[in-house]
């Protein structure tokens, strides 16, 4: 859910609370404010960042960075959105050209844990691509050491090679 709708959602959670408590109906009302509480909670640790993955994968970046422009905080997301968070910032900066940005984006996505070897085979692929586009050589080897150390896709392996022989272009 986004902003608007979860306080939508407890607003009328709230009405339903005081009709609950109007009604004698207490433990009713425990399970609304549980509710209350619970989306609360998860605007704060899950915040709108599975919406914004949604859209991201259909690559509308506006909507992707009005969704993740909601977020006021980001250090409050569990680390199982934060890497996602990041990731997605990181992308919609490279595509504003913004690389410093985008770059800082990708260390705090690298720093953190994912699910997937993939998922950070692809933040590792864009900091080695990002530290060639910067003309900092000698980082895009770690870089791309520590991605080879992942279980990748073909698909990945192939941009791997082609920052290496970019790279040996430059050696």
């Amino acid at each position: 859910m986004n902003t608007r709708a979860r306080m939508i959602v407890i607003a009328i959670a709230v009405a339903f609370l005081l009709y609950a408590i109007y009604a004698n109906h207490y433990n009713i009302a425990i399970y609304i404010l549980g509710g209350i509480g619970y989306i609360i909670w998860s605007h704060f640790r899950e915040g709108t960042v599975f919406l914004a993955t949604q859209a991201f994968h259909k690559q509308d970046y506006e909507k992707t960075e009005t969704l993740l422009a909601e977020i006021k905080n980001p250090d409050n997301l569990r680390k199982g959105r934060r890497n996602y968070y990041e990731f997605m910032m990181g992308n919609i900066r490279l595509k504003q050209d913004e690389v410093d940005e985008a770059e800082y984006h990708f260390q705090l996505a690298s720093r953190l844990p994912w699910k997937r070897d993939t998922e950070k085979g692809f933040v590792l692929i864009n900091l080695a691509n990002i530290s060639l586009r910067k003309k900092n050589y000698e980082r895009v080897p770690a870089y791309l050491d520590l991605a080879k150390k992942l279980k990748l896709t073909e698909r990945q392996m192939g941009i791997i090679e082609k920052i290496e022989l970019e790279l040996n272009k430059h050696s």
